[in-house]
């Protein structure tokens, strides 16, 4: 059975630049960085720590090699966060793509993109 889910694979083009994406404009941490000197490197990220659940950045092109037959597109990811105005207004300033707020069944949700212009949701959710 499973318990939950570990880890999403999200494949970019520039892992350095994803990196500082996620780290400097939405404060995620590095919780591990793997390079076996042969072109497989791994860096993993988390919005926390202690995080259940992180995102581990690989190299796009190195992937394809290696698999081909692996999807590379981008997962369609959705955060939550306890504070939906504060968040869409840091990441405003930051000067991201951000869409509107906007009101769904299920809660308050926006969309933003990353510096390769995939597009992730966030939506509102109280503890």
């Amino acid at each position: 059975m499973f318990t939950q889910i570990g880890q999403i694979m999200l494949y970019v083009n520039n892992q350095d630049d994803a990196v500082k994406f996620w780290t400097e404009k939405l404060n995620f941490t590095i919780v591990a960085e793997e390079d076996n000197g042969q072109g497989m490197r791994w860096i993993e990220i988390a919005p926390r720590t202690d995080a259940e659940t992180s995102i581990i950045l690989h190299n796009k092109d190195f992937v394809a090699k290696m698999s081909p037959g692996v999807n590379l597109g981008t997962p369609s990811l959705m955060f939550f966060t306890e504070n939906i105005e504060q968040l869409h207004s840091d990441l405003t300033n930051e000067n991201m793509t951000v869409g509107e707020i906007i009101n769904m069944p299920s809660g308050r949700v926006f969309n933003f993109a990353d510096n390769e212009e995939n597009y992730f949701a966030v939506m509102e959710k109280k503890r």
